[in-house]
């Protein structure tokens, strides 16, 4: 494909381009030319948008897509699509699946089903057998595979010790474990933040502590061991203070924030929606401004939609029933941009690249074109005429959004929202 974009500001600060209104000519995967009043050619395509911005392609840690198994929530073809058209060139797809990602035909297997398509699919392996937390998956074999990362979805690791063990095995191969966490103990029986909006709805409350102690933990266990670590989602004040100190201290650890955590809080729960029950849980206010200095001062070193979708017969019944989980890719650029300045919020949605050790490209001529366009002015409200997943569970509905993903560039394919 052959196409000139034209009057694009670029936002990339490893760009000599960064913060100018250019036309970017590509050919095929390749940004050929930049410049003003790129002349035009019978055999290019050209944009153009209002207001329309171009900034290195969008990464997202943390997606769940359902296939195999859960083709009912999502499929890996159209999750591809709704995250091309939400503005991401790469997904890093959790190991959630039936059977779980664990070991290396089911990595292979997603690729294989993403192949053609414009968003790369980075699949994360499961750390345990079918994410049991009982023994190590075969992680090595998976790196040989493609996979970038272990973890267990929406699971702490509560053995201590294999966790450990992994810690120093993943060292051979240079690889990166993703530990979320929440004590199981603490959290009980827990739904919701445990405050004054739980003790309000009657609803039983998951404390801060839940999060905190198991984040604490298992930096005690990566200062012993060395390595990688990789916190997912985290919630919390204390939690943000802790990655802060380990990073002082040198320790390898990064940490990401989901949308919903940084732009909601739990006075959404009055209306008892199980659209807002996720996992973590939504915070209050006072966590929530946490998260976002931690975000600004790079504590925090990226942020994730962490799409889950999750079909009706499981989202639409009892609060303390529903399972947890929020789709939010068609959402997060436009609810990110209500609280965070736009060279932050790309500088977030592009870091997980070199945290997983994916390959960037400076939008530069000579580089390939990976490529997400946006605008950032229009304000607007997201409806469900805005969903595009085939799971209709998302937290933002009738949220306030400013400025649009457009879409990607990538492998010389353009998709247009």
């Amino acid at each position: 494909m052959k196409i000139i974009i034209r009057e694009a500001k670029i936002i990339d600060p490893s760009s000599s381009f960064h913060n100018q209104v250019v036309d970017v000519k590509i050919n095929d995967t390749i940004i050929e030319k930049i410049g003003k009043n790129i002349s035009s050619e019978a055999d290019y395509e050209e944009i153009n948008h209002a207001d329309l911005h171009l900034s290195q392609g969008w990464f997202d840690s943390s997606v769940s897509l359902g296939e195999p198994g859960y083709e009912d929530r999502e499929t890996i073809a159209n999750g591809l699509n709704v995250a091309a058209k939400s503005g991401f060139t790469g997904v890093a797809l959790q190991p959630n699946t039936f059977p779980i990602l664990d070991n290396q035909s089911q990595i292979q297997f997603v690729q294989q089903k993403a192949n053609h398509l414009a968003t790369d699919v980075f699949p994360i392996g499961a750390f345990t057998k079918n994410s049991e937390g009982t023994d190590l998956a075969e992680l090595f074999d998976m790196k040989n595979s493609g996979a970038i990362a272990y973890g267990d979805y929406g699971k702490a690791i509560s053995n201590a010790n294999l966790l450990k063990i992994g810690l120093q095995y993943v060292q051979d191969f240079d690889a990166l474990i993703i530990a979320f966490c929440q004590v199981e103990k603490i959290k009980g029986s827990g739904v919701v933040n445990e405050g004054i909006v739980s003790t309000r709805l009657g609803l039983k409350g998951i404390p801060n502590l839940a999060e905190e102690l198991m984040v604490a933990r298992n930096l005690f266990l990566l200062e012993y061991t060395g390595g990688k670590l990789h916190i997912p989602t985290i919630s919390t004040t204390k939690s943000v203070a802790l990655i802060r100190e380990a990073k002082n201290k040198g320790l390898q650890v990064t940490c990401s924030v989901a949308v919903h955590n940084l732009v909601l809080t739990d006075e959404k729960l009055d209306g008892f929606d199980t659209r807002y029950k996720v996992s973590p849980p939504l915070r209050t206010n006072f966590d929530r401004i946490a998260l976002i200095k931690g975000v600004l001062d790079n504590t925090i070193d990226v942020i994730t939609s962490d799409h889950n979708p999750i079909d009706i017969e499981h989202k639409k019944m009892e609060f303390d029933l529903a399972k947890n989980g929020t789709i939010g890719l068609e959402s997060a650029f436009g609810a990110l941009l209500t609280v965070l300045p736009l060279d932050k919020i790309v500088e977030k949605l592009t870091a997980g690249r070199a945290i997983f050790k994916l390959k960037s490209n400076s939008i530069a001529e000579g580089n390939l074109a990976n490529l997400t366009l946006f605008t950032t002015e229009n304000d607007w409200t997201f409806s469900k005429e805005n969903i595009l997943s085939k799971s209709k569970n998302s937290a933002f509905l009738d949220t306030k959004m400013k400025g649009k993903a457009i879409g990607i560039y990538n492998k010389g394919t353009l998709i247009l929202a």
